[in-house]
């Protein structure tokens, strides 16, 4: 029984790279000075560097700010991609990012239905809020540009409600 020299892991004797790490193994008939299975299970392979997440070339940083940009969407694809998953600061922003789209559509949903009652009741009142939902648009339009540089500049920026809840939420 072969094991792998950097991770410990059992290796097929006819396989060439190790299902545990994915580095290349040497022959097993080969390296007669191979380490004992005992040793190769004490030794500790070599963490990814610092800040960076080693399988797809990502910082943390970049990942954060990307969970924000297609909303929900978005959110939900860094917290089930592998890398991401694992890393608490990407998870966080991936769960704001969740719940502030959420919060801004539903909001439109609650503010469409509250502009359609009162435009049927007076049209002149109705046209007077037609802007207000414009400048309230680009409101939640540069908290979310906002959101994205903060989650780039390596803060957990958290929004007064949405940011707890997705702090319990990453645990």
């Amino acid at each position: 029984m072969a094991f792998c020299a950097h991770c410990g892991a059992t290796v097929v004797e006819s396989a060439a790279f190790c299902a545990g790490c994915g580095k290349p193994v040497s022959n097993p008939a080969a390296s007669a000075g191979a380490p004992s299975p005992a040793s190769a299970v004490t030794s500790a392979p070599t963490p990814a560097p610092a800040g960076q997440i080693a399988a797809s070339g990502l910082t943390p940083n970049m990942a954060g700010a990307l969970a924000y940009i297609l909303g929900f969407i978005t959110g939900i694809i860094f917290l089930v991609l592998e890398p991401y998953k694992n890393d608490r600061f990407v998870r966080f922003h991936a769960m704001q990012s969740i719940f502030y789209s959420v919060a801004c559509i539903a909001f439109g949903i609650v503010w469409g239905i509250f502009w359609g009652i009162v435009f049927a009741a007076s049209t002149s009142l109705g046209l007077i809020l037609a802007p207000v939902r414009l400048v309230i648009s680009l409101a939640m339009f540069v908290y979310w540009l906002y959101l994205m540089y903060q989650a780039y500049s390596n803060r957990e920026y958290r929004i007064p409600i949405i940011g707890d809840l997705a702090a319990k939420q990453v645990g």
